[in-house]
């Protein structure tokens, strides 16, 4: 007998059993595992190994699909609720059955529509896959593989006055403070960062841009560069707006203020109202 288990709310790789007018049937060592007509390849035969999620429908069966949910159990989701009761909120995770945030996993405002970052796990009661918005508890402590100027993944997923709070390479949290953000930021869509600062206290602070002295020393060739191609005029003081400074050189509104700087120290350029002009 094998001592292989079902992987619950991730992905297995399965031996196809039966063929059926309405699905497949694999071997899921214990059960048999129905995948629906709809989302079988249409030259799989018996015999052949298939790669399928697997999680429990809407009677509680275990279902295999091929479809491909936002993320599987231990991982960080940014999703959307899809209908609130009054026991808890589901959620759209990409299958058929919404995730279920039981009412105690629930953080506050969890209303239609609005998304949240979310923890996908399994119910250790009754085995089926639940999620939960109460982040922290399942976050790493241990922050010693990480150091100021590495680059990481980062998921932003909510606002704050201080600026965008982001998960850190699914295991920790950090902040992009409003003097990094130089660029429109999308809610749960995965970037690229830099740790700024680690603090004394442990907490993390982020940028978007490499923290370098050769960054800045490359954004003031590249302004100069560009003032020497646009015949020696550039209609852009360190009052121009972020947004347009990172449209139009690709650098975030600091590092542009210390190109700027840099150049006027060198006497390479004047500042006027109207903008820069070369010396």
């Amino acid at each position: 007998m094998s001592n292989r288990r079902l992987r619950m709310g991730q992905y297995n790789r399965l031996k196809v059993i039966k063929q059926l007018d309405f699905g497949i049937y694999l071997d899921g060592y214990e059960d048999e595992i129905l995948v629906p007509k709809q989302y079988v390849p249409a030259d799989i035969q018996i015999g052949d190994f298939l790669d399928v999620f697997i999680y429990r429908d809407s009677e509680d069966r275990a279902i295999g699909t091929t479809l491909e949910p936002y993320g599987t159990v231990g991982e960080f989701v940014y999703l959307t609720v899809t209908m609130v009761t009054s026991l808890g909120v589901f959620m759209d995770w990409g299958l058929p059955k919404d995730l279920f945030i039981p009412f105690k996993q629930q953080r506050d405002n969890m209303l239609l529509g609005k998304s949240f970052l979310i923890f996908i796990h399994l119910d250790t009661k009754t085995d089926r896959i639940v999620g939960s918005a109460k982040i922290e508890r399942f976050l790493e402590e241990d922050i010693s593989e990480l150091s100021e100027g590495m680059q990481v993944d980062i998921l932003p997923y909510e606002y704050t006055d201080m600026g965008i709070k982001a998960l850190i390479n699914q295991r920790h949290l950090g902040v992009l403070y409003r003097d990094e953000v130089f660029k429109n930021i999308e809610l749960g869509k995965p970037t690229v960062g830099y740790i700024k600062k680690i603090r004394e206290d442990q907490k993390i602070d982020l940028a978007l841009l490499e923290q370098s002295y050769n960054r800045i020393e490359g954004s003031k060739n590249d302004l100069y560069t560009q003032l020497q191609e646009a015949q020696g005029f550039l209609p852009f003081t360190d009052k121009s707006a972020p947004e347009l400074i990172y449209k139009t050189f690709g650098m975030s509104k600091k590092d542009f203020k210390k190109a700027v700087g840099g150049l006027l120290k060198e006497r390479k350029i004047e500042l006027k109202d109207d903008g820069m002009y070369l010396l």
